[in-house]
């Protein structure tokens, strides 16, 4: 009988992972400490705040899948934020009837201008064989001093109502628009990873590049467009917390760059390429969010919740590892 357990709990670590049991261990746990946790209000709340970590962290799940990754996620986030703020402050003033266009305009601008932090960052790493860490760091660096330079460190405000009132604040159908927003991305990154050409030669480029590449792969363009997707979806995550704060801040998005591999690594996605699935990230995405928002609720100190999350990532570092020493020993 023991055995059969045994048995059984094996192969649920190997099909599934770490990430379920630890996502069933802290509900139980933060229902215990706290009995606002297990809420209606609370898990509404917390899909609301974890909108922003899943969409970046869908994101550095293709830079992941190719074997690299993107510390400039979060600068990323900032000049989204500080373009978007300062094209629609501008075009308000000349257009003041206008809003709903000028607000359309202040989108795409910041949504272009994290494309081409994006291009730069995959025209380092696939055509010029820079290291993923130091081409995203340098290009995180010099984004976040454009930003601050931009705004002089100072916030820009008055932007219209209207654009936080939707993006911000809005519902529908009394789903929040960020979730519904990210549930669409969630969709659609997951139709282009897992039933796409695309998303098998994605896979195919950060399992074995040299494999890829005799294959007939065009691997410098995968790992390009891998950049780019990322770039687009943290720009995206950084408009919305901008009409959720009601301005446009330099500061933004500084812990996600960690917070989003952290998710993804949590999720089960291989640091080496390759390995890894969206339903699984939007997962450690929200876990990661679940574990804060329930830590908050048992009033436990911001510090100490820094620690935990950093063991947290080294237990799932270890279980990943020992989930491949198991998958391995299961095809022996």
């Amino acid at each position: 009988m023991n055995n059969s357990i045994t048995a059984n709990l094996k192969l649920s670590f190997i099909k599934l992972g770490v990430l379920p049991f630890l996502l069933i261990l802290a509900i139980v746990v933060f229902s215990i400490l706290s009995s606002n946790f297990l809420t209606v209000d609370n898990f509404t709340n917390v899909a609301r705040q974890s909108t922003y970590l899943v969409i970046i962290s869908i994101g550095q799940m293709f830079t992941l899948l190719t074997g690299g990754f993107d510390l400039s996620v979060g600068s990323i986030m900032a000049i989204s934020s500080v373009t978007t703020a300062m094209t629609i402050v501008f075009f308000t003033t000349i257009f003041p009837d206008s809003v709903y266009l000028v607000i359309l305009v202040g989108l795409m601008s910041g949504i272009l201008v994290g494309i081409l932090v994006g291009a730069i960052n995959g025209l380092g790493v696939s055509l010029f064989d820079v290291s993923p860490f130091i081409m995203t760091m340098g290009v995180s660096s010099t984004v976040f001093g454009i930003a601050l330079y931009l705004t002089g460190g100072v916030p820009i405000s008055d932007l219209p109502d209207e654009f936080s009132d939707f993006f911000g604040y809005g519902t529908l159908f009394d789903v929040p628009i960020p979730v519904l927003i990210t549930l669409f991305i969630a969709f659609t990154m997951y139709i282009l990873v897992s039933h796409t050409i695309y998303g098998r030669y994605v896979y195919a480029t950060g399992g074995n590049i040299k494999a890829a590449k005799l294959s007939g792969i065009s691997t410098k363009k995968y790992l390009f467009m891998a950049y780019i997707i990322c770039a687009i979806l943290a720009a995206v995550a950084g408009l919305l917390l901008t009409a959720r704060i009601g301005s446009g801040e330099a500061n933004l998005g500084a812990s996600f760059p960690l917070e989003s591999i952290a998710a993804c690594i949590i999720a089960g996605v291989s640091l080496r390429g390759g390995i890894g699935n969206v339903q699984s990230v939007v997962l450690g995405a929200f876990f990661i969010i679940l574990m804060q928002n329930g830590m908050n609720l048992a009033q436990i100190e911001s510090y100490l919740q820094i620690v935990v999350i950093g063991i947290l990532l080294i237990v799932a570092v270890l279980a990943d590892k020992l989930r491949e020493k198991l998958l391995d020993s299961t095809k022996i």
